[in-house]
């Protein structure tokens, strides 16, 4: 039974800057070196103006686990978080094709597909670093509601604009 009450980290997009300080300290923590391509959290880029944080959304029925030939990932059951075996991977990248989010990476030395796990035992270092205070480790539901009260909020003021 996970014990996180399906928490996992959200980014606000309304607040997310695509400062890229999230993937740095992410880099630091798990590697020891400050390097984007070694992040567990990724910026993501929408045209010119879009660009807004992504990591591994924990999901229920991982698709990444069910799809490894290998059996090299398992769901941590208490975290949710996803554990690779680097023993048992081959770097075949089958999970990262599998993840709906696109959230899995390949480690660019090791060859092998890296994960958010919510910095182990730590708060997420993301979380800590962010200035905008855009990343939360919160349920779904407390995410979704908090994007429709900022939706409400937006249209409220535009209603009052309007007059």
């Amino acid at each position: 039974m996970r014990q996180s009450s399906d928490k996992s980290i959200f980014v606000d997009p309304s607040k997310c800057t695509g400062c890229h300080i999230c993937e740095l300290v992410c880099s630091e923590h798990h590697e020891k070196n400050y390097g984007l391509r070694k992040s567990r959290i990724r910026v993501t880029s929408i045209g010119n103006t879009i660009r807004l944080a992504m990591s591994c959304r924990l999901c229920k029925k991982a698709p990444c686990v069910a799809s490894c030939p290998r059996d090299a990932l398992r769901q941590h059951e208490d975290t949710g978080t996803i554990v690779v075996d680097e023993n048992k991977c081959t770097g075949c990248k089958w999970c990262i094709g599998a993840c709906d989010f696109g959230v899995i990476f390949f480690h660019p030395i090791q060859k092998t597909p890296i994960i958010c796990d919510l910095c182990g035992k730590d708060e997420p270092q993301c979380i800590r670093a962010c200035q905008k205070e855009a990343i939360q480790l919160i349920t779904e539901d407390a995410f979704l509601s908090q994007i429709r009260k900022n939706a409400a909020e937006k249209l409220t003021k535009s209603i009052g604009e309007a007059k």
